[in-house]
């Protein structure tokens, strides 16, 4: 079964002021803790979709394929569209954003095997009942996908399919996200 994952690092980061995944965790930007969570050797293409491009050197340092996005003002789902067009062969895309420097290898392998067994399922990694990401979609849902706009993302989907989502449990702090300066300080003093 082939697999994919795209990784979305192409938001301008309203929230945060600057671009949130280049600033420093433990003397690794965000983005470079998300690349080193991807386990080696599960997926079969791993495509970052970014505006930035000392982004995408990282990302060719790291070996996956990057799409250059110039228009990020068309919002996440034209990066999801983008990167799930390189990979629409797949049986299922692992979406993953790089706001999450807690999230553990460990996981998204969890998430990939549990979807190896149950391919037609949408699976999440998840707490106490509550969705996160990442997120793996099956290909029935990729025509789905590729209808959003703006900034909808996967979750729009997701309720509209709500009876094929599957949570897998994780620590609530891998789902944790820096959306905000205060939540990176908070966490670097926690870490």
């Amino acid at each position: 079964m082939d697999i994919g994952c795209v990784i979305l690092a192409a938001g301008n980061s309203q929230r945060f002021g600057d671009n949130k995944l280049l600033q420093p965790l433990q003397g690794k930007s965000l983005v470079q803790h998300a690349f080193e969570k991807v386990p080696q050797g599960v997926f079969a293409g791993v495509t970052v979709v970014t505006q930035y491009p000392p982004i995408m050197a990282l990302a060719t340092d790291f070996g996956f394929s990057v799409l250059y996005n110039d228009q990020p003002e068309l919002g996440i789902s034209h990066s999801l569209q983008m990167g799930l067009t390189t990979l629409r062969h797949c049986n299922g895309i692992l979406f993953m954003v790089c706001d999450q420097p807690l999230l553990r290898t460990e996981t998204l392998q969890q998430l990939v095997d549990w979807f190896v067994g149950h391919p037609h399922f949408i699976v999440a990694a998840g707490h106490d009942g509550v969705r996160g990401n990442p997120c793996i979609f099956p290909a029935e849902y990729f025509s789905s996908l590729m209808t959003l706009s703006g900034d909808q993302g996967g979750a729009q989907v997701i309720r509209q399919h709500s009876d094929a989502l599957r949570l897998i449990e994780v620590d609530p702090r891998e789902l944790f996200d820096v959306d905000h300066p205060e939540a990176l300080a908070s966490l670097r003093e926690t870490v």
